[in-house]
């Protein structure tokens, strides 16, 4: 117990200087990690880092996905649900059968159902390597939200495809009706459970007495809780915690207080980040060990190499050639029901089909397979089907990751500012709302006394001038006056009204409503 307490305590530190490290140098932190957690596992004397594989995807994938499901910005989602769809879906669905049919014809001995195994387990693309270059550049919101909608419908799909071709790995027997029934009843019955689960939690938030730090550990235990009861009646775990996760994000800013929030966000990045850190981490750890296995399984470590290279282009090539058809197929669609949206410069288009890094999903998936079948045999290929999905994960976070900067600045990518007006609209809308209640309730005071007419004033500079409101400005002041911390409150609260009833509207975008929130959230701490 002690040495285990000492390693994680060591792998924090290291996750810690590495990160720190990566950011001084300018590099995208999770291609870092994975490089220096390589390094570090060469080093004399460094212990091998063993995993069980029955916990890594239980630890990784349950708070990952759902923060994934919480941070979704559910109107923009739903709006560009036909073209998430197709990415997360289709796409999904044709890279782990091209990827499938490959290794069947060019690994001697790997069947079918092990190559969409392995199809399966490298197909899906991680946003977080790409977001982590693309926050530099200022893209439109819905080639934002297409590439997180995406990463979040493929890692479910994709999910669901390895259950299954497990399931046939081990059991030996495989129906394609029987499969597809199945697939249907799991995924229906893992929605309902999560949709299920978060209706209990609503309620919990509604009717029972809890305070920020209760709120934060029903969080953390609610994605657990939605995957458990999932996978205990064998229905999909994964979309339970997907689908649990939107519906309690639709109705955070009901359920919860601005003191819940705040801490709930800092709490949930702290964890995120050790968790995705920890992954890539674990991914430079886990090379030598796996490739010492190769050699049991009758491959050299050339040839795991001349795989991992070959299935690394495949992938880039499936999403490359993809990418451009599905985009013209949405907009033909669009129009054909005549909800017909702007099309994508070529240049955002080409920039999406880089952003296929892989990453935690691959990992977790990979390291969750079993060393044996279900009569006790060794499972095949295990070393090799490991040592490919990480390879496909170093090679596209050193050649797509590393090289996406150079892509930005060789396209002509073409810088938006709509959020930007987007935003100003929005926050003079709510100054507006906040004017109006200062002369309605306090109409004599807004002109005789300081505090209260520094309140108007402020209201009044956003709406007579928005674009030259610095966005994000706090009150720093605080007043021991009762009436002063009164209308402060007040203020808020006609804001948050005013931003509830925006919401319904669909006006502005999730992010933007959510950004201003945590501005009222900020402002809010200053008060309490």
């Amino acid at each position: 117990m002690e040495s285990h307490l000492i390693l994680i305590i060591t792998l924090l530190l290291t996750l810690i200087a590495l990160t720190m490290v990566s950011t001084r140098l300018g590099i995208s932190a999770p291609i870092f990690l994975v490089i220096a957690g390589l390094g570090l596992s060469l080093l004399p004397g460094m212990p091998p880092l063993r995993v069980k594989h029955d916990l890594i995807f239980f630890i990784l994938l349950p708070p990952l996905l759902f923060r994934a499901a919480w941070d979704t910005h559910w109107h923009e989602f739903w709006e560009n649900r036909l073209q998430i769809g197709l990415h997360g879906v289709g796409l999904v669905i044709v890279t782990a059968g091209g990827i499938g049919l490959l290794a069947h014809l060019i690994i001697p001995g790997f069947s079918l159902a092990q190559g969409l195994l392995l199809g399966s387990i490298i197909a899906p693309p991680d946003a977080l390597a790409a977001t982590s270059i693309l926050q530099k550049v200022k893209l439109p919101a819905r080639t934002v939200t297409i590439l997180e909608g995406e990463s979040l419908i493929n890692d479910a799909t994709s999910l669901i495809l390895f259950r299954f071709s497990l399931v046939a790995i081990l059991s030996g027997q495989f129906s394609i009706q029987e499969a597809g029934l199945s697939f249907m009843v799991d995924s229906l019955l893992g929605i309902g459970i999560g949709c299920g689960v978060a209706g209990i939690i609503y309620l919990i938030h509604r009717f029972l007495p809890t305070d920020s730090t209760m709120d934060t550990l029903i969080s953390l235990a609610t994605p657990y809780l939605m995957y458990l009861t999932a996978e205990q009646v064998h229905a999909s775990g994964v979309l339970a915690v997907v689908s649990g996760g939107l519906l309690l994000s639709y109705h955070a800013s009901r359920l919860l207080t601005s003191q819940a929030r705040l801490q709930m966000l800092g709490v949930w990045n702290t964890l995120t980040f050790v968790l995705n850190g920890l992954a890539f981490v674990l991914v430079g750890f886990q090379l030598p060990l796996i490739v010492s296995r190769l050699h049991p399984e009758g491959v050299s470590f050339s040839a795991a190499i001349g795989f991992g290279l070959i299935f690394s282009l495949a992938l880039i090539g499936i999403r490359l050639a993809c990418m451009f058809p599905v985009t013209h197929l949405t907009q033909w669609l669009h129009r054909g029901t005549g909800k017909q949206k702007a099309d994508l410069d070529w240049q955002l288009i080409t920039l999406t089909s880089w952003c296929g890094m892989r990453g935690v999903v691959t990992l977790a998936s990979a390291l969750s397979l079993p060393p044996r079948l279900l009569d006790q045999s060794h499972f095949p290929f295990l070393a090799l089907i490991i040592f490919i999905s990480f390879s496909v994960i170093v090679f596209t976070l050193l050649v797509q990751g590393l090289s996406l900067p150079s892509l930005i600045r060789l396209l002509p990518i073409p810088q938006f500012n709509a959020d930007d007006r987007q935003l100003r609209s929005l926050s003079t809308r709510l100054a507006g709302r906040a004017l109006q209640h200062i002369e309605t309730n306090y109409p004599q005071e807004a002109t005789t006394l300081t505090s209260f007419i520094r309140q108007r004033e402020k209201y009044e500079a956003i709406v007579s001038q928005p674009q030259r409101h610095p966005i994000g400005e706090v009150v720093k002041q605080a007043s021991a006056e009762m009436r002063y911390r009164r209308l402060r409150q007040e203020l808020l609260t006609v804001q948050r009204e005013e931003l509830h009833r925006l919401r319904r509207t669909n006006q502005y975008s999730d992010g933007l409503i959510r950004q201003k929130e945590y501005e009222l959230d900020l402002e809010q701490m200053t008060i309490s």
